[in-house]
């Protein structure tokens, strides 16, 4: 290194030099090189279990979108006239989506929200997409069908995004139940008591701690 008079120092040889050439052929020379390998030998004898060093963990990219409020949507509920199970269809419009995201979704018991007081008769469906604020609908807390099926018609458990049209689509199908005291199978709401509510805001729907 230069010190304050314009000379080369060598601390580890003790040793100046006029100029940076003369330094740099020192360095590489065989007498540096001993004193190199020696302070090395002594590290190693002083501290005979090193640490190893570790690169920086780099910082999750979070993302962060202003958000809009929230979508339109559309909650059709139904029941199979052949198996009497209730069924419900969402339809979710997001026209100002952002750029190459399609919407996701997930379930959550009563247990892991922090918004309404526990209440184990329902359970959360809650569907996100940015610049969006995440919606969850309240659903009965009745064991979900599913199976899966290319035809549609036949599946008891779908989700389609229409990127042209930036709808959402999720329909599930719970698994049989015994129907209430003078239903019949050819009636489509499901009972009073058990109808999804509308959606409420919810911060993070891939987070159990979203609040």
């Amino acid at each position: 290194m230069r010190n304050h008079l314009g000379s080369y120092e060598c601390k580890l040889c003790l040793t100046l030099h006029n100029n940076e050439g003369n330094y740099l052929a020192h360095t590489q020379g065989k007498r540096h090189q001993q004193n190199l390998a020696r302070r090395a030998a002594r590290e190693a004898k002083d501290n005979p279990n090193p640490q190893p060093i570790l690169a920086p963990k780099k910082k999750p990219t979070v993302r962060k979108s202003v958000k809009i409020g929230r979508p339109g949507y559309k909650v059709t509920k139904l029941k199979d006239p052949d198996t009497n199970q209730y069924s419900l269809l969402f339809e979710i419009d997001y026209p100002e989506i952002e750029e190459g995201l399609q919407p996701r979704h997930r379930f959550m018991s009563a247990y892991e929200q922090k918004i309404e007081p526990v209440d184990k008769n329902f359970q959360y469906l809650l569907i996100a997409a940015d610049p969006y604020e995440t919606v969850a609908f309240k659903i009965p807390n009745w064991e979900i069908e599913r199976s899966v099926d290319p035809d549609k018609t036949k599946a008891k458990f779908w989700t389609e995004w229409n990127k042209e049209k930036k709808i959402f689509k999720l329909q599930l199908h719970f698994k049989k139940k015994d129907l209430p005291p003078g239903d019949t199978a050819s009636s489509n709401p499901l009972p009073p008591s058990s109808n999804p509510l509308p959606p409420q805001p919810f911060s993070n729907p891939l987070n159990p701690n979203f609040r």
